[in-house]
């Protein structure tokens, strides 16, 4: 049976691991000496269904490597708890951080994965206690959890968002801090959020929960911050160029396609080159 796409087999992610660390990174794997950029972000950075993700774009740019260390999925946590990343960041020329949703992130109402941030492990008793009728059970996914709590009580639900964009700020100062070094902050806005099933689940645009004023908050600590919102014409173009079976098409098409990265990239460019 043949299908219109080639499938995620035909994209190699050439997947590697840096030092100890127990995270896997799209590669090919670059050396971490010398000169070189890193990046570090969610699945947006990661590429996923991507020939060239932005990293490789402005690799191309700058001619200078760019370690793509995207993880799909991931909060900040993830990042600011390895200290191979660290490490990678804070002797890298420059690192471009991707802002990633607030949903990831352990917090006083749930904890995630370390790892897989958007794995949803457990709800807290302050969050049992604010929704007695919820079996928390069911869930798997943070994003499943919290649009069944916004549509059960948007009350109770705000106490969970304001939770959770506090932890944002705390949790992305402690990583520029960590890092220590020159940073651009990436803002990608405008992009549809969807499930882990490619579902829209009315939660909003990723970033999830990311406003300006939060951004404001820790741009003090960053060098630059470069916000990319995709072009109509960029957003028009879908998933053309990317490559994956039919069954994930509904997932590709809640993801930024190759026009979206190359948009980002040339936004890049140009902040990151006066800082190398």
């Amino acid at each position: 049976m043949a299908y219109e796409y080639a499938g995620e087999a035909a994209l190699d992610y050439f997947p590697c691991r840096y030092g100890q660390s127990k995270l896997l990174f799209r590669g090919p794997r670059r050396r971490l000496e010398g000169a070189y950029v890193a990046a570090i972000g969610g699945t947006e950075t990661y590429g996923k269904f991507v020939p060239d993700p932005y990293p490789a774009l402005v690799e191309t740019a700058l001619g200078l490597p760019v370690v793509n260390f995207g993880c799909m999925n991931a909060g900040a946590d993830v990042f600011a708890g390895e200290p191979v990343v660290i490490h990678a960041c804070k002797h890298a020329r420059v690192t471009v951080i991707q802002l990633m949703g607030a949903q990831n992130l352990s917090n006083r109402f749930y904890a995630v994965h370390p790892r897989r941030n958007d794995r949803f492990l457990r709800a807290s008793t302050l969050m049992k206690t604010i929704f007695r009728e919820v079996d928390f059970t069911e869930f798997h996914f943070t994003r499943h959890m919290l649009s069944v709590l916004r549509e059960r009580s948007a009350e109770k639900f705000a106490l969970v968002e304001e939770e959770l964009k506090a932890a944002w700020v705390a949790r992305m100062r402690n990583l520029l801090q960590k890092i220590d070094g020159r940073c651009v902050l990436l803002w990608i806005a405008g992009v549809a959020g969807a499930d882990p099933q490619g579902q829209a689940d009315g939660l909003g645009h990723e970033p999830l929960f990311v406003d300006a004023g939060m951004v404001a908050a820790i741009r003090p600590l960053a060098s630059d911050l470069v916000r990319v919102t995709p072009s109509a014409g960029a957003l028009a173009a879908g998933t053309d160029g990317m490559s994956f079976g039919a069954l994930d098409a509904p997932v590709a098409a809640a993801m930024p396609g190759p026009k979206v990265h190359e948009e980002i990239a040339s936004a890049l460019v140009p902040a990151v080159r006066p800082l190398l």
